[in-house]
């Protein structure tokens, strides 16, 4: 058996949690999938982040300077 915990929030709060679900939904099944959405969104912006990066022709000419025959 799961256990289970009470927090607390704000009346406004809990009105837009449950806007993300429908009348079958708990208010747990409905923060999951906004948590699944949020790893998903964090991943993606991790994964496309142009931070410390270099455009594509930048690293090939630093590879050719490095490796030349």
């Amino acid at each position: 058996m799961t256990t289970t915990t009470t927090i607390q929030l704000s009346t406004e709060t809990k009105r837009m949690i449950g806007t993300f679900g429908t009348k079958e939904d708990t208010y747990d099944n409905i923060i999951r999938r906004i948590y699944d959405l949020a790893v998903k969104a964090q991943l993606r912006e991790f994964l496309l982040s142009s931070h410390n990066t270099i455009p594509i022709d930048e690293a090939i000419r630093r590879a050719k300077a490095k490796w030349q025959k």
